[in-house]
């Protein structure tokens, strides 16, 4: 491949020896050609992963080959399953895809609207993909002003629309759990497993009111005496407003129900902020947010 000289030796090479993007050289990842030779075998996340490239040469156009292939990529359930993708991946894929430009550099595309649509397709379909942790889960969303403002850097995605998918990811997993919205006051939050994200966003996004008690969670859980294994947070940067250090609302709510409860605090936009005790080992910061962030959570509340 880096001496080739021509892009049908290209694409034979691709074809005959499965090369993958990351061996074609540079020169020739303009070529639609080359791009459709890569397409034929691409693996699912590869391919969710060049939707706008391959847009952009125009492999994916209204009514082209690489337009049916991508779809019926997309609607298919059992390569979506094997492919592990975590929902949150394709949402952010979606979004991107969807904007018709990068968060970084040139690279601007004209969207094929069925791929949006099948985007959000695989979307919901990749829920099955999430395995459940079997804990009993208290989610306090942030929904302060800023959330539906902020964009999580490298994605086209705000920081509400994550967490509320997030939340949907949970509703539809996790046999037990309970989802509230906060601000400088907590009040409950009616996210289901039978909700489409649209209808979610709508008792998240723009719900101006006050500052950010990142405590509220943990004093709430005690207050109403509900036994709660993961309290995970998720807000942007606003990190808490109030007379109690989250820390020690944590330490308050283990010591008076006996329960070793773990914290996660997503802030999904950096401002130099901390929460979790560095000491506590069953407490987690998690500054930004990508496609790889729910698996690293997952893996710390098993």
């Amino acid at each position: 491949a880096k001496v080739a000289t021509d892009k049908k030796e290209i694409a034979a090479l691709i074809r005959d020896h499965n090369l993958p993007r990351e061996c074609i050289p540079t020169q020739w990842l303009n070529e639609p050609s080359v791009w459709e030779a890569l397409l034929e075998k691409m693996p699912m996340t590869a391919m969710v992963r060049n939707l706008a490239k391959m847009t952009a040469v125009g492999v994916i156009a209204p009514m082209s080959q690489g337009t049916g292939k991508v779809l019926a990529e997309l609607a298919n359930v059992e390569r979506i399953r094997k492919s592990r993708l975590h929902p949150m991946a394709l949402l952010i894929a979606l979004r991107t895809y969807a904007s018709g430009h990068g968060d970084k550099g040139k690279l601007a595309w004209t969207p094929v609207p069925q791929v949006i649509d099948a985007l959000n397709g695989a979307f919901y379909a990749a829920f099955a993909n999430v395995e459940p942790t079997g804990k009993r889960w208290l989610l306090g969303i942030d929904v302060s002003g800023s959330m539906s403002s902020a964009m999580i850097g490298g994605t086209n995605l705000s920081a509400c629309e994550a967490a509320t998918a997030m939340a949907m990811v949970t509703a539809h997993v996790e046999p037990q759990y309970h989802f509230h919205a906060f601000a400088d006051t907590f009040r409950p939050l009616p996210i289901s497993k039978g909700m489409r994200l649209d209808d979610a966003l709508r008792h998240t996004k723009n719900q101006n009111f006050g500052g950010t008690d990142c405590s509220l969670p943990m004093r709430y859980a005690l207050e109403k005496k509900i036994p709660i294994d993961i309290f995970l947070v998720a807000t942007d940067n606003e990190t808490w407003a109030g007379g109690i250090h989250p820390c020690q609302a944590l330490r308050e709510y283990r010591e008076k129900t006996g329960i070793v409860a773990k914290l996660i605090v997503c802030g999904m936009t950096s401002t130099g902020f901390t929460i979790a005790d560095p000491e506590d080992a069953g407490s987690l910061d998690v500054v930004g947010f990508d496609a790889a962030t729910p698996g690293v959570m997952a893996e710390f509340v098993r």
